[in-house]
């Protein structure tokens, strides 16, 4: 171990040592350090990969705003299949790249998540929710399309037993998930917290995210042509990889466990002592 306290490669037990210990050296120099996570961060935790091979929007592409708004049926079928998976994924349990990233992040040495996802695990691991963006929304809330109310989503799903298409009680418009569709902008005041925050990182750590869904995916564009340091954890080659100055090519759990031990040590990295 060295005097600032990180182990050598050859110590951290994990398949991507080298690149595991390439990434501590960045992160040890760095002042700041945003994550931007996708949803190969969450697979683990058995939540599909939406865009994957074999994916949820390969088999049944979700519908566009206008669909949803024009058509009755597309309502009907989103609602019952909401009936049906909410409860799925409001069950799901953060796995250990989530518990890694919360670490981190409670230590100091993480400052913001960007997410991509609307599963909530980031904060369910306990990343803090005011440092927690999350671009897309969240499944864990419902919003009227015409009023904007926001209503918890288990009230909604509470009430999904007898209504089949349930209205809004404040102005009787529609509601939908508060996560974006197609044909929807992306909320722009967290769109503008992740670019400020991609301009003022200096590492910016992607995680299981493709890097082509836009604009998201300027996000860790802004923070590279903004000077920072990229670090690219995934399973399969993005469209960011040549301006990466270390890639994981593996699981998010594993290497972000790895690094977190390494940054952290054994005891807090696990959640214990």
């Amino acid at each position: 171990m060295d005097a600032a306290g990180t182990p050598p490669a050859a110590s951290i037990r994990s398949p991507y040592a080298s690149e595991i210990n390439e990434l501590v050296e960045l992160a040890r120099s760095a002042r700041v350090i945003v994550a931007f996570t996708g949803a190969g961060i969450s697979t683990e935790s058995g939540i599909p990969d939406y865009r994957g091979p074999g994916g949820v929007w390969e088999r049944n592409a979700p519908p566009t705003l206008s669909d949803f708004r024009e058509n009755e049926e597309t309502r009907r079928r989103y609602w019952i299949e909401r009936r049906e998976r909410y409860g799925a994924l409001r069950a799901k349990a953060p796995n250990a790249g989530h518990i890694a990233l919360a670490r981190l992040q409670a230590a100091g040495i993480l400052s913001t998540i960007v997410t991509q996802n609307i599963d909530g695990l980031h904060q369910k691991a306990g990343s803090d929710p005011g440092r927690t963006i999350e671009l897309h929304g969240t499944a864990h809330q419902v919003r009227c399309l015409d009023c904007g109310t926001i209503w918890p989503a288990d009230e909604i799903q509470a009430r999904l037993a007898r209504e089949p298409l349930p209205d809004c009680g404040m102005c009787g418009g529609m509601l939908r998930a508060a996560t974006v569709l197609f044909g929807q902008a992306m909320p722009e005041e967290s769109l503008a917290r992740a670019f400020e925050a991609a301009r003022a990182c200096d590492l910016m750590l992607v995680v299981g995210s493709s890097l082509v869904v836009q604009p998201a995916a300027r996000v860790p564009e802004v923070a590279s042509a903004s000077g920072a340091a990229l670090a690219i954890v995934n399973n399969e080659p993005t469209p960011l990889d040549p301006l990466a100055d270390v890639i994981v090519r593996g699981s998010a759990g594993a290497a972000l466990g790895a690094f977190a031990k390494a940054l952290l040590g054994k005891n807090q990295a696990s959640g214990s002592g």
